[in-house]
């Protein structure tokens, strides 16, 4: 069964935009949001994919993922994916021997921004770069099937 073992970090300051390498558009919709699993749909530049992830908060969590034809994903994302969809921009910074992914949202979520960590195992050590602030990846908020829900324009600050 496929783990993602990912930590979650809020960014401190503008430092990462020079560390980046390259980025990519995405935009996602959730077709279920249950108890057990999300269901999502993502277009990601000209590819896109179906995936399952597990509910379960934390570290680890179970995930599927497979490829399907844009013009159905297109679709999809417009005839049947909950509202508001997720806007973002990824962009891929290289730091000691890993590769960090930072989501710059827009839309609905527009001035949240965070970086990811996948790791090989949940326990992994990893250096932290000087623009990673303060982990999240424990808090439900941050999880993009959250966002859906409960949009980062109606935090309270």
């Amino acid at each position: 069964m496929p783990k993602e073992h990912e930590r979650k970090f809020l960014l401190k300051g503008e430092a990462w935009r020079s560390a980046t390498t390259r980025n990519v558009r995405l935009i996602q919709g959730y077709l279920a949001n249950a108890s057990r699993c999300s269901v999502r749909v993502r277009i990601a530049g000209q590819g896109a994919s179906l995936n399952l992830k597990s509910a379960t908060l934390g570290v680890s969590r179970t995930e599927f993922e497979y490829p399907i034809p844009l013009p159905d994903a297109r679709e999809i994302l417009d005839e049947l994916c909950i509202r508001p969809l997720i806007e973002k921009t990824r962009y891929y910074a290289p730091y000691r021997g890993h590769i960090w992914e930072i989501d710059v949202f827009a839309g609905e979520n527009r001035g949240l921004a965070v970086a990811e960590i996948e790791l090989a195992a949940p326990d992994l050590d990893f250096p932290l770069p000087p623009w990673a602030g303060r982990e999240v990846s424990g808090d439900p908020r941050y999880y993009n099937v959250s966002l859906v829900s409960h949009p980062y324009k109606d935090w309270k600050a």
